[in-house]
């Protein structure tokens, strides 16, 4: 990342980003997953050398060094298709690598929302009581309604700039101790963000973020340096809940076509004691 007023150079350095994410895939292969043959000498470092990735992509292995030593190249979206396949990258992994090069087809976009579109913000109150809430891509929570704050934090009685799901699973005491599996949470929550990251370099309150969490969070520091990547909208978490208990839920993450930098979150229990559970939920203020 870059500091500097706005209109200078982008809060990511892509180039130092790609290079460093190519070598971490590169270096997580190995021979027998690409099929191929093991050489005889032994391998002094861990993964693909570049010249087997050179070999799969089609590509000479100068070019490979030269990217992973982030030499200013920008390469052709058939190339970061190549080196997709090469790496064998997931389907988030490899929209990460479009999104760094450039080729990956968008929107014209402004600056994050920071207030939640009115009829998303009336959405969320009509559909109490099962917990809703919007999100920005930064995940900065714009709109609530009264299960959505009984069920993780009364976000009235935070300041605006700490209504922010990673910054409370990682820093706001009470969230922390909500989840059962935590860390799961938290690997998943920071390789959300990352895909945000790279997909917005010039949002310089997220890559402020991110900076503030690698500084003060140890676990989020680790999580960020191994460059994971997810845009997975849907899933379940297990809770210990401080008033009603042990309980679970579904959750949906759907992007409205008009609004596309905003992020509709819907839960709904998992289970009927989930759902006891949530009945017993004491009524907080809604957005």
């Amino acid at each position: 990342m870059t500091a500097g007023p706005a209109g200078a150079a982008p809060a990511v350095d892509t180039a130092r980003e790609l290079a460093a994410f190519l070598r971490g895939r590169r270096e997580r292969l190995d021979p027998a997953d690409v099929g191929l043959p093991p050489h005889g000498r032994s391998r002094r470092t861990p993964g693909l050398r570049r010249e087997e990735v050179a070999e799969l992509a089609g590509v000479s292995v100068d070019y490979v060094v030269r990217l992973e030593q982030a030499r200013g190249l920008r390469p052709s979206a058939d190339v970061v298709e190549a080196l997709a396949r090469a790496l064998r990258l997931t389907p988030e992994e490899r929209a990460y690598l479009y999104d760094l090069t450039r080729h990956r087809p968008r929107d014209p976009e402004g600056p994050a929302t920071t207030t939640a579109a009115p009829p998303l913000a009336r959405l969320v109150a009509d559909l109490s009581p099962l917990p809703a809430m919007v999100m920005n891509h930064r995940y900065d929570i714009l709109a609530w309604n009264d299960r959505m704050a009984s069920l993780l934090v009364d976000f009235g009685t935070l300041p605006p700039a700490r209504r922010n799901a990673m910054w409370l699973c990682l820093a706001h005491p009470p969230t922390r101790g909500l989840y059962v599996d935590r860390a799961r949470v938290v690997r998943e929550g920071v390789a959300h963000l990352r895909t945000a990251w790279a997909a917005h370099p010039d949002d310089r309150v997220l890559a402020g973020l991110v900076a503030e969490l690698s500084e003060r969070d140890e676990e989020f520091a680790r999580l960020w340096a191994e460059r994971d990547v997810r845009a997975n909208g849907r899933g379940s978490k297990a809770m210990r809940h401080p008033e009603v208990g042990p309980l679970a839920v579904h959750f949906e993450v759907l992007m409205p076509l008009r609004n596309t930098d905003q992020r509709l979150m819907i839960c709904r229990a998992a289970d009927d004691g989930s759902q006891a559970a949530l009945d017993r939920l004491p009524v907080a203020a809604a957005a």
